[in-house]
């Protein structure tokens, strides 16, 4: 699947400029004009691959937009920054981005940089379905088949479903609506209660404490994500 990078900018030239330059690399592309929107679509929204993010924005700066994310995930960001602004490129490098194109740009190097970016930080594709291992988790997508410490698990297919998504993307915070909206499909108008009562028993199988869990853990006020043993 096509990588989706989120482009904020409060400049509409600048965002169209990036847009097409991307969609013709073939990805998809989303766009956000300024920081607190930025914030709602990386919460709300559609998973984000990328992030490419100015630092002058309106309402929420993109340092502070930067930390938020930083909080909550571990979604690539490379930060656009205006002509000698190295004190910016130097702060948002220390607050958690990736790496920085300064204005004007190139677009083909901020194209080239975007790949780069994904080239690091996305994992290789197996070249056959195999297991996912995440510590002693174990889920096959093959044989459909969970263990924990090598003892098998009996999940029904959403919290089989459910588990696989949250360990094919490790450390990704996924809102409730993202969640129904993967399991579910788009059509589905139950309550996002449902998610949380899969979780709920989803953790009750896996011997983790809500309070303290060791797999799933709960970003308050947004969703849930799956933790990795080194956290």
């Amino acid at each position: 699947m096509a990588a989706t990078i989120l482009v904020v900018d409060d400049e509409p030239h600048i965002v169209e400029l990036v847009r097409y330059n991307l969609v013709q690399e073939g990805f998809e592309v989303l766009a956000a004009y300024d920081g607190h929107e930025a914030v709602e679509k990386l919460r709300q929204g559609p998973p984000i691959d990328l992030v490419i993010l100015d630092i002058m924005l309106p309402y929420i700066d993109g340092l502070e937009v930067l930390r938020i994310l930083r909080r909550e995930s571990q979604i690539p960001v490379l930060i656009l920054t205006a002509k000698g602004g190295e004190l910016e490129r130097v702060l948002g490098l220390e607050v958690g981005a990736d790496d920085y194109v300064t204005k004007p740009f190139s677009p083909r190097e901020l194209v080239a940089r975007v790949k780069a970016i994904l080239r690091r930080t996305s994992p290789a594709e197996p070249a056959r379905p195999g297991p996912l291992r995440i510590g002693d988790l174990v889920l096959d997508p093959a044989t459909h088949e969970v263990t924990v410490g090598g003892k098998p698990l009996e999940l029904t297919t959403k919290e089989f479903e459910l588990l696989q998504l949250l360990m094919r993307h490790p450390r990704r915070v996924f809102t409730r609506d993202m969640l129904l909206e993967r399991l579910w499909g788009p059509d589905y108008f139950g309550s996002s209660r449902t998610v949380d009562m899969h979780i709920s028993r989803l953790r009750e199988k896996l011997g983790d404490d809500p309070a303290n869990p060791r797999y799933i853990a709960t970003v308050r006020g947004v969703g849930y994500r799956l933790r990795v043993p080194e956290e």
